[in-house]
């Protein structure tokens, strides 16, 4: 492995749990925070499997549709148990 490679580059497994873990925890469903964080619906389940890399203004958006903000998301996804 590089350890000049770019990390940010590769998906988020860890905060896909936390967004996830925050919608089932606020019972909402995958279609509801995407329509309001305005993004699809694949690029959401992509983003809660840890498949996806979000841009910032996404994570942002998505913290928001969850009512988070996105230093609060960080804090969960670094806890790695989404409580």
């Amino acid at each position: 492995m590089n350890p000049h490679t770019d990390k940010t580059s590769q998906a988020q497994p860890a905060l896909g749990k936390a967004i996830r873990d925050l919608r089932q925890k606020r019972k909402a469903t995958l279609e509801t925070v995407a329509g309001k964080a305005g993004i699809t619906l694949n690029m959401l389940s992509l983003i809660e499997r840890g498949e996806g890399n979000p841009t910032w203004a996404t994570v942002s958006a998505i913290a928001a549709a969850l009512g988070v903000t996105v230093s609060e998301l960080a804090r969960i996804a670094e806890r790695g148990n989404g409580n």
